[in-house]
């Protein structure tokens, strides 16, 4: 008998790198979201310095996320994979494309502005793609033995197509929270003005996945009624930490909305998985039946603990050197 299950500590490690990646990439891709509408080039330059010297060292987590998954739970990553071929492919070229105009809007002069149009555009479909992937996770796959046997474009319904368009507001939220820390002045009254908005927004999006969710998936109904004792908790701090970042952003605060909005998708990607739980392929494999052999998890976990740390480590040292607020004076947009 095993004194420790392998395949529970690599549930918490991929899902730490998962989580990591949404709050640490998710401020940036919302910078982008936010980019047409920011009040002038200027602005447009403080939000890009905010996030100039730690946008890409972010992404660091999804590679750890997708390593771990692949390593950990092959069966799960050889469904989920030709499953979403299309919306990963999108994410990706998402990113792909903000990375470029990230860089290309340094250089340019006369078409600066077509490039904020694509840094825009590769945040959003990045932003979009991500959720979609999300909501297909949660309304399941079609199987035959161990092979996904449905269509290309089944993860694209009304569903996920709502569950993106939550995850780019959640992400612009997180963005105008990220511009109200590293900035100051018109730039950082502008983000007090939108932020509210998009708390919102996405609380009616939170609202809606929340009804639809369990509505169209019995197993999420069943679970949900059958631990209503403690589930019910979840909605209620979403909607408690909600009101604590409406009140910040009225005080003026200033790091609070930042970690309020952070709580809000940590609630949410919980509320997710217990409801989910045990199942890595819904409605079909548990995590244990989707793990690789003990063994191989064994070898990678020492990898793993060796590489986490130092990821930690200098990710906590880039945000240190770079505390503060954007100066103005240099960087990206000068």
């Amino acid at each position: 008998m095993e004194l420790i299950d392998l395949t529970l500590i690599w549930v918490g490690i991929v899902s730490f790198a998962i989580f990591m990646y949404v709050i640490m990439d998710g401020f940036d891709l919302g910078i982008g979201i936010l980019f047409p509408f920011a009040p002038g080039d200027k602005a447009r330059d403080d939000m890009m310095n905010s996030v100039a010297p730690i946008w890409d060292g972010n992404e660091t987590w999804l590679i750890l996320g997708g390593a771990g998954l692949l390593a950990a739970f092959p069966l799960l990553y050889s469904i989920m994979l030709p499953a979403l071929y299309i919306g990963v492919f999108l994410m990706l070229a998402g990113l792909i494309f903000r990375g470029v105009a990230f860089e290309f809007r340094f250089k340019a002069t006369r078409n600066k502005h077509l490039w904020d149009y694509s840094f825009n555009l590769g945040s959003t479909v990045a932003a979009f793609a991500q959720g979609a992937v999300v909501g297909a996770y949660i309304q399941g796959f079609t199987t035959e033995g161990t092979s996904y046997v449905g269509g290309a474009f089944d993860w694209l319904t009304p569903f996920t197509v709502m569950t993106g368009l939550g995850v780019v507001v959640g992400y612009a939220l997180l963005g105008a929270t990220w511009t109200i820390i590293k900035t100051e002045g018109e730039v950082q009254a502008w983000a007090y003005r939108v932020a509210p908005w998009l708390l919102g927004t996405l609380m009616l999006f939170f609202l809606i996945v929340s009804i639809w969710t369990p509505l169209a998936h019995e197993r999420v109904m069943a679970r949900w009624l059958d631990n209503l004792s403690v589930l019910w908790i979840f909605p209620v701090l979403t909607v408690v930490v909600s009101a604590v970042l409406m009140r910040a952003l009225q005080q003026r605060k200033e790091v609070l909305p930042f970690l309020c909005t952070l709580l809000i998708f940590a609630l949410f990607l919980l509320g997710m998985a217990i409801s989910k739980w045990p199942y890595a392929i819904p409605p079909t494999f548990t995590f244990h039946e989707a793990a690789s052999d003990p063994g191989s998890q064994l070898f990678l976990l020492l990898g793993f603990l060796f590489v986490i740390p130092i990821v930690l480590g200098y990710t906590a040292w880039t945000y240190w050197v770079f505390r503060g607020k954007v100066s103005g004076q240099q960087g990206y947009g000068h």
